[in-house]
């Protein structure tokens, strides 16, 4: 029985998808995709040294053997999409070694991909299933958690692909939040560089899901451009940020306008896809937030005293990564 406050859902096996390199760098080393595999492998490095150090038994680290059905994943996507993915990744297995698949000019897939994808969707499942289990059976479940996977999910639509995104890892849990724990409304807050299109193309229609978003406007993949609520009952809300600005334009998005807006629709659970590429360092963007922005904004978040489940989704600067999270997990913890 875990007996902390926060858990940290991750696994190895999500290292398994590997989308390779674009050639070299002038120096001659390789010029690595930006969802490289060091991505998760520094996290697991930190999670199990300076963190565990640092943390102690306020951070319960759960790497459970779990993949996502197909039923849980036909709650967000459809048939037809499922089984393209699988004729996808078989092509991936072609030969000793196997091969890599483009399924759009950026989103890379590789032999290991399959094995990964749907491990990240299977620990946001079981990180719901602790969240929000029977509080009578489970008297110390954690209220919060948080699931260091890849690939990530935000971009995923109900039957596309994109955005280095196969599944939509966050709207799979809360598709399971809904049908087995029946939770009712539920805000999806995403604080990613890029608008999330999967995450509002899934919630679109939903009266019981709030979309929230903060990004830079203009940036990859051109959606979200209008500031102001939309979505067929008014919850889905954008607030696209101008290039080059930082922790003041960045906390006044949220505490004017997104933060108001999920008071007002009275949520159950709140979901985070938590992207940390709004970093100064991050290389597809330039936003200028530190780790203290990110403090910031999962401390805010605590404020409404709702069970959390919070999804890493970007972040390409390997080394700025580590330190990100580690600020989330503060105030997941902390707050």
């Amino acid at each position: 029985m875990l007996v902390s406050q926060m858990a940290l859902f991750t696994s190895e096996v999500c290292l398994c998808h590997d989308p390779g390199a674009k050639g070299k760098r002038p120096d001659g080393t390789p010029n690595l995709h930006p969802e490289q595999v060091a991505r998760l492998s520094n996290l697991l490095s930190a999670m199990r040294g300076e963190w565990k150090d640092e943390f102690g038994s306020q951070l319960e680290v759960c790497e459970p053997e779990v993949d996502v059905s197909e039923e849980q994943l036909l709650r967000v996507h459809t048939q037809e999409y499922l089984d393209w993915m699988t004729t996808k990744f078989a092509q991936t297995r072609f030969g000793n070694m196997g091969i890599r698949v483009n399924l759009d000019r950026e989103t890379v897939i590789s032999r290991g991909t399959e094995k990964a994808a749907i491990r990240a969707a299977g620990l946001v499942i079981a990180a719901v299933d602790i969240v929000l289990g029977d509080a009578v059976v489970e008297p110390s479940r954690p209220s919060r958690a948080f699931v260091m996977a890849r690939p990530p999910g935000h971009h995923a639509e109900t039957g596309k692909a994109g955005g280095f995104c196969i599944y939509n890892n966050v709207l799979v849990g809360v598709a399971h939040a809904q049908a087995v724990h029946g939770v009712g409304n539920v805000a999806i807050l995403d604080f990613d560089v890029h608008h999330g299109n999967g995450d509002e193309e899934i919630s679109w229609c939903d009266p019981t899901r709030l979309y929230a978003s903060s990004h830079e406007e203009a940036l990859w993949p051109n959606t979200g451009a209008t500031r102001g609520c939309d979505g067929l009952h008014g919850q889905i809300f954008s607030y696209p940020l101008p290039p080059g600005c930082g922790s003041s334009e960045f906390r006044q998005a949220w505490q004017d306008d997104l933060l108001p807006a999920v008071v007002e629709f009275k949520p159950e659970a709140i979901f985070l896809s938590a992207g940390f590429d709004a970093h100064h360092a991050d290389p597809l963007a330039s936003m200028t937030l530190t780790e203290d922005d990110f403090e910031w904004i999962t401390a805010e978040v605590t404020k409404f005293g709702l069970p959390i489940i919070s999804v890493l989704e970007g972040g390409y600067n390997v080394d700025a990564l580590v330190p990100c999270v580690k600020a989330h997990l503060q105030a997941l913890i902390r707050s």
